[in-house]
């Protein structure tokens, strides 16, 4: 079984930064798509960046330019570097698992039922 665990969130000003971690322990597939997404209160869960092994990515258009999705492989570490942080990022961000095919022309960031695996989420606030 999968397990997601995530880290990095805090509270930030808008402007600064902020790097999300994901270590993914049971992993048993060598391909894989992975993702992360975010559900701020009163909104539904929105796909922001997906990944694939072979390094194919994936953004939403509010956040391109300002997030990169990463992964290390020899860590099993799944990683959001954000950017120019803006008020409207502030949400619970949580990784999630998927097979490779979930990723496909970043299908999962619209549809996120094809993703298996989901951690609990880190918290990201930012002031204005």
């Amino acid at each position: 079984q999968v397990q997601l665990q995530e880290s990095g969130g805090g509270s930030v000003q808008a402007g600064g930064s902020l790097r999300l971690s994901c270590v993914a322990s049971g992993i048993e597939y060598s391909t894989y798509c992975m993702a992360w997404f975010r559900q701020a209160p009163g909104k539904e869960r929105e796909g922001v960046a997906a990944i694939d092994d072979d390094g194919n990515t994936h953004y939403v258009d509010s956040v391109k330019g300002r997030f990169t999705i990463s992964v290390d492989n020899a860590k099993n570490t799944l990683y959001l570097q954000m950017n120019n942080l803006k008020p409207e990022d502030a949400a619970m961000y949580s990784c999630a698992y998927g097979p490779y095919s979930a990723c496909t022309g970043g299908y999962c960031l619209r549809n996120a039922n094809g993703m298996y695996y989901w951690g609990k989420g880190t918290q990201v606030t930012v002031s204005s």
